[in-house]
Parts: C-alpha cells; structure tokens; sequence
C-alpha cells in the first residue's frame, strides 16, 4: 500500500529541512535503511532513510526546497500503484500555499503598477500647468525653465525624493516637463559633468551590483535563538587578563613527548572543565521556574564554518586529560566542517568556549549559547610588557571575557570562576589536581 515518506525530525530545534540533495528518483526501487535524500537543518546535513522497501512512486519536493516537520517528501508504494487520493492530499495543501503565494506576488505587483500609475498621474498634473491668457481664452504655456521667478528649481515632488537619496543638486538638471519642470525621468536620466568648474576632471564609477545570498536553515536558526539569547538573558561581563608564560613552557614540554599535539585551546578547555566543577554556579542553566545546576560538565567549543558557528559539545570534559581533550576535539571540529555531526554530537551543552585568538582578536565579547549561563571569549597571546620585581620586562599576556546571565550569576560569582581559571593556566599543574 503507498504512502508518504514525511520530512522526520532530526534535530531538538528542528522546524523544517531543506532538501540538500536526492538520492533516488522516481521509479527507482528502494530497500529498507537505503538512503533517499540528504537534509540541511538547523544544525547539519542529515542521512533520510526509508522504513520499507517499495518503488518511488512519485518525488514531492524538489532540491533546495523547504519541507516543515510532517511535509510530505514524497510517495513510496508498489509499482504502478494508483496514488491519486496521496497525491490529491499532498497537492491540496502544498496548492494552498503557491495559490497564496500567486496571489500574494500578484496583490504586490497590482500595487507596484497602481504606485507607478499615481506617480505618472501625479507629475503629470504637477508639470502641466497652462495659463490663460487674453480675453479669447486661448491657453499659452510658459517660457520653459527650470527656475522660477523667485529662483526655486521647478521639480515633482517624485523627483524632489529621488534627487535627494541619490545626492543630486536640482539646480544642476535640465528639466524636460512642462516649463521646463524637472520630472522623474529627469532624475533618472541624469549624468554628472566629469569636470568642475575648476577643470579638475572627476571620474565617474558605475554602481557596482549587490547580491542576494539565500539564508541557509542554519543561519536562521543562529539569528532566531542568538537573538533571543541577546534580548532576553540580561548579559553582563567581566575581563581578566592572564600570564600564560606558565602554560606556553607547559605546553612545550608536552608536545616534546606527547604524540598527540596540544594546542592552547586544549589547554584552556582543560582548565575551563576544572574551574567549573569547582565553581558549579557557573555550570547552571535558567529554566524559567528554576535553575539547573548540570551534575555533568559538558563543554561546547565555537566551530566557524561557512553558514556560520557550529558548537560541538565534548561531554565529561572534567574528566579527560589533555590528550583525550585534543583528540576529541580535533574529530569533532573536522565532522562540523564537513557537516557531518550528529545532533546528540551538539547537545547537552553546560558551558561554551569562543576562541578568536588564532585571528589575532586580542579581546572580544560573545552572546551566551542557549541554555547555557555563560560563554567565555578568548582572545591571542600578546607580547605586552610587564612589571616583575620593580623592572619592566617582556610578558605573555591574554585576555578572557566571561558572558554570563544576570538572573543565574552574580558579578562575584563571575568573577571567583575567572580567578580560579587564571590561577589553573598560570599555574598548569593545578588543573590536574
């Protein structure tokens, strides 16, 4: 019996998938778990796996289309199979939406064409303005000019707006209306001289033509819950700037015996997962009618790819060491390049880590990732003077700005996690305690 292959729910956060790319095409036969489609969603390119052997009967969407959870994909069944009742359903509320569209882009271009159509009525009956002259009533137009008596530049109220956005002097247009009265063609029409009166000549530039980038399911969904986050968790913030000369020897030595490389950001991830567990408030969510201190400590780093930041999650990061910390991260950053995590890869967050250091961003701010309370920001190691001993002398300094929401962490609070996190990286050792 045939049936509608429906767009699944692939992610917590998922509302509708995107039709990346069809594996099949109709006709084609299917087994059980064969692969059919590939979807973007909020978070990744995902598998879509058929549950029953069948023949595609017909395929509803095509790529690049938008399907909301539920949509049918399309209709899998026995070869030559009647589908009209499935097809006439799918069409029906698939109908709807073309038929509001059609009538939509149709209203808005009834209302273009009514707007021109005023526009012309209305410089018309601006720019023609007769007079009577004599007493046998013949109607004579005046002298053509663009001035007026008074010096004031004749000119559309049309063509007064479109003067000004694009910054041209009306005193400088030859109007072609009636009088001389500058119009909207005029405006249109209108080419500066390439010389000034100085003789200089000034180059012209064409416009240059700007482009259009459909938004992907990913950056809406970033724009949608960031700006929740933004306006609806009161941040506050509070900057420390650390001596990582420990850490930069620390580093060094491990890499001299450590197969595996780690790099800074290991280091503070390590360091991060530490002073959360000894500072639980700071790995605590907001759940409107309590707030959740996270028994575990799951700490998402920033991955940036092209359709914007993917947040990886590394689970028990407390309990790893470093090189556990470096070869998971690693995996993870490579699958959310490639699109390829999972969604329960990216869920469970309790803390998240942004790092712009590698950019040479000294000092940054970072909105706070959903349900998290905070979100720390990492800037580049900095080659700064300092003052050891009562001489001046070179440092390695950088700098760390925790985010964190007003209604779950105080300032103090904020500011006892940072100071046990520099204490972790000026002295390296403690962190493995």
């Amino acid at each position: 019996m045939a049936e509608k292959i429906e767009m699944p729910k692939l992610s917590d956060t998922m509302e509708e998938g995107v039709i990346a790319s069809w594996n099949v095409k109709e006709g084609d036969k299917v087994e059980s778990g064969d692969v059919i489609a590939e979807v973007e969603t909020d978070k990744a390119t995902m598998e879509v796996e058929v549950f029953d052997a069948g023949t595609i009967l017909k395929i509803m969407v095509e790529e690049g289309d938008a399907v909301p959870l539920g949509g049918t994909m399309a209709i899998i069944g026995e070869e030559g199979e009647d589908i009209s009742d499935l097809l006439g359903d799918s069409e029906d509320s698939s109908g709807d939406s073309k038929d509001s569209e059609d009538e939509k882009k149709k209203s808005d271009s009834k209302e273009d064409e009514d707007d021109d159509t005023d526009e012309k009525k209305k410089d018309s009956k601006d720019s023609f303005d007769p007079i009577l002259e004599g007493v046998d009533g013949k109607k004579k137009e005046k002298k053509k000019e663009s001035s007026s008596d008074d010096g004031r530049v004749k000119a559309s109220p049309l063509a007064k707006k479109m003067a000004e956005d694009k910054g041209i002097e009306l005193s400088a247009v030859d109007g072609s209306g009636p009088e001389g009265r500058i119009i909207k063609r005029d405006i249109e029409n209108y080419k500066p001289s390439k010389k000034k009166e100085t003789g200089v000549e000034v180059p012209s530039f064409e416009d240059a033509e700007s482009e259009d980038v459909k938004i992907s399911q990913m950056r809406k969904t970033i724009a949608r819950r960031l700006s929740e986050s933004k306006f609806t968790n009161p941040h506050f913030y509070e900057t420390i700037d650390v001596d990582m000369e420990a850490a930069i020897e620390a580093r060094a030595k491990l890499n001299e015996v450590s197969e595996v490389k780690i790099s800074f950001n290991d280091i503070v991830v390590k360091a991060c997962a530490a002073a959360l567990r000894r500072n639980p408030s700071i790995n605590s969510s907001w759940l409107d009618d309590v707030i959740r201190k996270h028994g575990d400590v799951n700490v998402a780093v920033a991955v940036a790819i092209d359709e914007g930041l993917m947040t990886p999650v590394l689970r028990h990061a407390d309990k790893k060491n470093l090189r556990q910390i470096s070869v998971e991260t690693k995996e993870l950053a490579g699958l959310a390049r490639d699109r390829k995590l999972q969604p329960e890869q990216m869920e469970g967050s309790t803390f998240t880590i942004s790092n712009l250091g590698m950019f040479g961003i000294e000092e940054f701010t970072a909105i706070i990732n959903p349900p998290n309370a905070c979100i720390l920001a990492v800037g580049a190691i900095r080659d700064v003077p300092v003052v050891k001993n009562g001489e001046v002398v070179p440092g390695k300094r950088m700098k760390m700005t925790l985010s964190s929401d007003h209604r779950v962490v105080d300032g103090a609070k904020a500011a006892a996690f940072l100071n046990t996190l520099q204490q972790m990286l000026e002295n390296p050792l403690a962190m493995m305690l």
